[in-house]
Order: C-alpha cells, then structure tokens, then sequence
C-alpha cells in the first residue's frame, strides 16, 4: 500500500502512513472492533512513541451485511469506482462518514439492517422534542446517539455533558413520518451518500421552504 509522510503532532518528526485503508471484515473480523473504537486510525510516533489519532481515508466492507462505507471528508475519489462496481451491482448500502465518531456508529446501525435515514430522523425528532419540552437548550446537547432497536421501538439518547435522556420511538411512527418526506430522503443508488444529522435537517428546511 503506498505511504505518505505526515509530521507527528508532538515533535514534528516524519512518519510515513498508508495513504489508504481498506477493511474487509469478512477477511479480517479483527478489525471490526478496531474500526468501531477509532484504534484503526491511531499512529505511534517511531520518535517520541507518542499515540495519536490520523484519519486518513478508509473504507469499509462488510459482505455479510451488505455495507460500504468510505470514511473521509471528500467526496469518493473516481479512480477507484472500478474497485467498488461489483458491490453497486449487489444494491450495497454505500455510505460516506466525515468523522470517526460517524463511522463508529454507522457501522452500528447498518448491522441491525434499520436504515441509517430512518435513525437520522429518530435522532432529529429527539432533539425537537428534547428542546420544545425545555429538558435543555440546544448548546448543551453534546451528542444524540442511536443506542438500538427492542421490540420494534428505537432508543435514542440525548447527551448532555455526563448526562443522558433516553426517548423510544416506535418504528411504525418512523416510518410514517418517513412517508411524509419520502421524496426529499431518496439517495442516489450506487453513490456514497453522507446521511447525518446535517443531512437530515437541510430535508425539513426544503420542506419549510416547500410549505
């Protein structure tokens, strides 16, 4: 794999890492865990063995659950369309995650086989709801995570500092909503789409800006 040199954030000594990473998962079960935690994307410096975090661009195949994901904060690079067509000929979900705490948990939501724009949207209505029922104002929200599926109701929490409200929605009041915005939330088949939260609310804004 080729390398590139980075300099390390300590002590500005050279260090050369792969320019690239690719995950296969059903090869390399390992990983996997590696990948969830952000230890994929630790470096040591060979010079002052100091640890630190470098995301360089991944991406990550899971054939058992149907799943790419390219990890990177540009868009997926043309030349290596040829090495993804025969996944985009399979219908795999293809995403695309700007941060490692976004990778982290997309690979948790594509396991459970839920669409990720169904969590997005659970994560979104958790937020409304936690600021229109005066639980917190929006500064203080530090995350709002997909914490899984029981018996048919997502659990989403909203955090604030070392604290966290739990909401449980019912999927069937999901994808109800879901219905009502199906047009705007449709992807592009075969591309690696970046859904998150930024993604979710630009939807209701074209919807506001529609009404």
């Amino acid at each position: 794999m080729p390398t590139v040199n980075f300099k390390c954030p300590y002590c500005s000594h050279d260090i050369a890492v792969e320019d690239f990473i690719v995950v296969d998962v059903e090869k390399e079960s390992e990983q996997r865990d590696r990948c969830v935690s952000g230890e994929i994307f630790q470096q040591t410096c060979s010079h002052c063995h100091q640890v630190f975090l470098l995301q360089v661009p991944l991406l990550y195949i899971d054939k058992n659950h149907k799943f790419l994901i390219y990890v990177s904060n540009k868009e997926f690079p043309q030349y290596l369309n040829q090495y993804v067509k025969p996944f985009r000929d399979l219908n795999y979900t293809l995403r695309r995650c700007e941060t490692v705490a976004e990778f982290s948990e997309k690979i948790k939501i594509l396991e459970t086989g839920v669409s990720d724009i169904l969590v997005e949207l659970a994560k979104y209505d958790s937020f409304i709801e936690f600021i229109d029922n005066k639980k917190g104002v929006p500064e203080e929200i530090t995350d709002i995570v997909f914490e899984g599926i029981t018996n048919d109701v997502m659990k989403i929490v909203v955090r604030t500092g070392d604290k966290g409200m739990a909401f449980f929605i019912p999927m069937g009041m999901l994808e109800e909503e879901m219905s009502q915005i199906e047009t705007l939330s449709e992807v592009e088949k075969g591309t690696f789409t970046l859904i998150n939260r930024d993604w979710m609310i630009s939807l209701f804004t074209k919807t506001q800006g529609n009404a």
